[in-house]
Formats: structure tokens, sequence, C-alpha cells
């Protein structure tokens, strides 16, 4: 295992895909989009605190929401109930092949699971030729 996952590997990991650029989606949240330029497509954006999403015992809304491209509904159900990860969704993403964790609960997981699944997001928005470029057929 490698270390664990921590809120810097984010931008860290997804800075370092191919093509990618940090901008602004839903107005005006910080969102990784890919390629870079306007036909960007986010593929990892952070969440403004929302009444959709709130700590089940406080009621607070939680401020340090990421929602993560899965590639299709399969992957995003396989993460939401393996109990084991951090990953969860809420009714506002019913139909959105996406997920959402807490920068404050990445460390539950490891570096390289999170690598792999921000790669399959990106995967999922980038050109095709740009993903065979970089991750092969």
């Amino acid at each position: 295992m490698t270390r664990p996952a921590c809120p810097e590997d984010v931008d860290a990991i997804c800075g370092g895909l191919p093509e990618t650029e940090l901008g602004i989606s839903w107005g005006d949240r910080p969102t990784w989009k890919v390629p870079r330029g306007e036909k960007g497509k986010g593929f990892v954006l952070y969440r403004a605190p929302h009444k959709t999403a709130v700590d089940p015992e406080t009621g607070e809304m939680w401020d340090d929401l990421v929602v993560i491209t899965t590639p299709t509904e399969v992957e995003k159900n396989a993460l939401v109930a393996d109990e084991s990860t951090p990953f969860f969704t809420i009714d506002h993403f019913r139909g959105h092949s996406a997920v959402l964790v807490r920068l404050s609960r990445l460390g539950e997981i490891d570096r390289d699971e999170l690598e792999e699944i921000i790669t399959d997001a990106w995967a999922a928005k980038a050109p095709r030729k740009l993903v065979r470029e970089h991750l092969g057929d």
C-alpha cells in the first residue's frame, strides 16, 4: 500500500494528467477540465456547501466536498457500495455518473486508489485520441 491519500493529492493527480487545466464551472466552482481551453469538460469539481449534502449528526453543510466523475453508473455504484471507501452519493446526483468524497476523509484510501479513480474520471471526459495516447487501448 502506498501512503494514505490527502487533499493535496487531488490537484497533484489532476494536474499531472495530460491536457488538464483548473478552471471554473457551476458559476464559481474550481473544476479540473480536459482538454485545456473552451472545449474542456469537467471531471473533478470542488462543490460549494449546499443543503443537499449535510452531516447527518449535526445538520451542518459539508464544506469540503469533491465531485469525481465515474465512467458509468456501474463504477459509481461499486464505489458507493464499498463500505471500505469514503465515497458516497446524494439524491441530487441520482442518474449522474459521479461520486462525492469529503477531503477530510481521503486518508481512508491510499493515494494509488485515488489516482486510479481520478484517472478513470479524466479518461471518461478526455478526447478518445488523448486517452489512447496516455493509457493505450
